[in-house]
């Protein structure tokens, strides 16, 4: 058994640098939120119906009105396209990072991405439209399931969670930015109306990869690699250490060890990571499955249904100001997310997720009820826009950066860019699948649900707190190698309790098969010995 000063010694203390160096690598963040949300408000300008849309004949009260707008396919179409494409990128990314490594599939896909704002920005019409989102879409999905897995290999585990959910903050500092621009521009009566939020895009972008050349490649991708060397000397840098230092040569062995054993059963394809059957804990399939029910469910909790037509359902129900309200909204979204930095460490993921959900069921039942009961109402008005702000703030401080979080430490080295890859799939999958058809839910003429479609999200909500309950283990100050070998000896709901008892070095060293540390040759380059 390994002494705690063992399990002191894999990871060395917390560095500002490494603060520094997971911060910015978190403002990948901010590509996801506003290319998200700044579509909410152009849907509502009027400028942009002008350009996009085409005449439209409706009859209010007996009265023949026509009218400039989009069709409700178009709508359900340009929103969602972009999560198609990410949905795309998302699974193709799994490879790209285990062949070019973390670091440069997430700078290929700045450059998708700006490909795809260039089309958006040159050419009017749906069609551009729909083709420069789906072509951005697709770099977002490179980044979006990338970034996840090199911040959850780079951060010190201590404050994992802390900074994977700074990602989170990224995407809302995001959305409210779009929601700002937009609702600054709505106003104008040329394009720039909507080609300003459009356009500006392009910062993001090149500040994302231009900072990312001057930041180190993840070590655990070159452990992945059988560079230890590189491997030893990026440790010493996100680490803030010297070379030889006996943190670095710990964690160093620490990671190649769980890597040699993970690699007895062979390299993993993506064939592979549905291996094991679900009811076996510690399998690939029963991990892959927790990551991609944790994104779907994180869809399901409705929020992508307000930050994606707020505007538009806002100016449907007949509240004043509806870009104001969203752009309220948005500034909840952000001031509520850094709660997490401090609960996610101090109480884990599993009480986020699971009391996050009751609280989000709550609100939205409110909604639903009061919107049901007094309909039209200025009561009902008031009710909407408190108890939203409410599941927003619910959202935002638990399920918004805790998913993040889980699906970059459940799974081990071996397939962990194919299963954060699978991961973020799915929740683009599912957040396409939202977007199609919630404009045929709620809007007039179509399914004519209103404020009533809370009562969908409410009981969703009810299934994602029963999932997080059953399914979704803690790892909060764990390393990446120990969440491994506590889900391979405890259920999910054992897991609060669970501690370590050795590492992976030392227990292959005891087998004979491992060394149990890594020390400097004559060379300088990194071996092993017991």
């Amino acid at each position: 058994m390994a002494s705690s000063m063992e399990f002191e010694r894999i990871e060395a203390p917390v560095t500002f640098k490494a603060y520094l160096m997971c911060a910015f690598a978190a403002f990948a963040g901010m590509l996801f939120g506003y290319d998200s949300g700044y579509i909410s408000s152009v849907l509502g300008m009027a400028e942009f119906r002008q350009v996009y849309g085409h005449p439209i004949t409706s009859f209010v009260n007996g009265t023949e009105q026509h009218t400039i707008d989009y069709s409700t396919w178009q709508k359900s179409l340009i929103v969602s396209i972009l999560s198609a494409g990410t949905f795309l990128g998302a699974l193709i990314s799994g490879s790209l990072a285990d062949r070019l490594g973390r670091r440069t599939t997430i700078i290929a896909g700045c450059g998708v991405f700006m490909v795809g704002v260039v089309v958006q920005v040159v050419a009017l019409g749906v069609n551009a439209l729909v083709i420069g989102r789906l072509i951005a879409g697709f770099g977002v999905g490179f980044v979006s399931a990338v970034n996840i897995l090199y911040m959850s290999e780079v951060a010190p585990r201590n404050v994992r969670g802390a900074i994977v959910s700074s990602y989170q903050f990224a995407i809302t500092i995001g959305i409210m930015l779009a929601s700002c621009v937009g609702f600054a521009t709505k106003d104008r009566t040329d394009t720039g109306a909507f080609i300003i939020p459009i356009a500006l895009q392009f910062a993001w972008a090149i500040v994302l990869a231009v900072g990312l050349f001057l930041l180190p490649e993840s070590p655990r991708y070159f452990v992945k690699k059988g560079r230890l060397d590189k491997a030893m000397t990026v440790l010493a840098r996100v680490r803030g250490q010297p070379h030889d230092s006996e943190y670095v040569l710990h964690e160093l062995a620490e990671i190649q060890a769980n890597y040699e054993y993970e690699l007895q059963v062979g390299e993993v394809s993506w064939f592979g990571c549905f291996g094991g059957g679900v009811w076996n804990r510690n399998s690939n399939a029963r991990k892959v499955f927790i990551g991609t029910a944790l994104q779907m469910f994180q869809q399901f909790t409705g929020i992508n249904f307000i930050f994606y037509y707020n505007t538009t359902f806002f100016q449907q129900v007949g509240i004043e100001g509806p870009f104001l309200i969203s752009m309220i909204t948005t500034v909840v979204n952000v001031v509520s997310t850094p709660v997490s930095f401090y609960t996610i460490e101090r109480f884990g993921r599993r009480p986020l997720l699971i009391y996050g959900a009751i609280a989000m069921c709550v609100c939205e039942f409110v909604i639903a009820i009061v919107g049901t009961v007094k309909p039209n109402s200025q009561g009902a008005n008031y009710c909407l826009i408190t108890f939203v702000c409410l599941y927003i703030f619910f959202f935002a401080s638990t399920w918004g950066p805790a998913a993040w979080v889980v699906i970059g430490e459940i799974f081990q080295l071996p397939i962990r860019s194919k299963g954060v890859a699978l991961s973020t799939a799915s929740n683009w999958f599912w957040n396409c699948i939202i977007a199609v058809v919630t404009p045929y839910m709620i809007d007039p003429g179509q399914g004519g649900l209103g404020v009533k479609v809370f009562f969908i999200w409410g009981a969703l909500c009810a299934v994602c707190a029963f999932f997080a309950y059953w399914f979704v283990p803690e790892t909060k100050g764990l390393t990446l190698e120990q969440v491994d070998r506590m889900m391979e000896e405890v259920d999910a709901r054992r897991s609060s309790n669970w501690q370590a008892r050795d590492t992976w070095a030392h227990d292959l060293c005891d087998m004979g098969e491992q060394p149990a540390s890594i020390q400097m040759d004559q060379k300088s380059e990194p071996r092993s010995s017991c």
